[in-house]
């Protein structure tokens, strides 16, 4: 059976250590990181299976881990978080399908755990072997 980790990066620690506690219920190894470049170190340390990306950010913002990721070849499941605009998180979604990403989910702050809950599952059911 294929390890499931989830990296989360999100520069409000409180917010990125409740997704872990989500995912971990769901069976989930978890790493937060707080931004771009521990991310990115995380990232090559030990590649994830799905990855919970905050778009707002100070130094490197989720549009720039996007593109970064694709440069990776990250193909598995990403799920776009903002607490601003909607449509931003809408925007870095179509960002990442044109570099390639096919499973894209987007979510708006605040977050039910339901919903976090259902985001996590549906990309996970995704990327099964059954559903590829």
């Amino acid at each position: 059976m294929t390890e499931k980790r989830l990296l989360i990066v999100d520069d409000e620690p409180e917010f990125g250590e409740m997704v872990a506690r989500v995912a971990t219920d769901l069976g989930y190894e978890t790493r937060v990181t707080t931004n771009g470049h521990t991310f990115q170190s995380a990232y090559l340390e030990a590649p994830p299976t799905l990855i919970v990306l905050d778009m707002v950010m100070p130094e490197m913002d989720g549009n720039e881990l996007v593109v970064w990721l694709t440069e990776q070849g990250y193909q598995s499941g990403l799920i776009i978080i903002t607490g601003y605009s909607p449509q931003y998180a809408r925007d870095a979604q179509l960002l990442a399908e044109f570099k390639g990403l096919r499973l894209v989910i987007t979510l708006a702050k605040p977050i039910r755990i339901a919903k976090l809950r259902e985001a996590i599952t549906q990309a996970e059911t995704a990327e099964s072997p059954r559903n590829r």
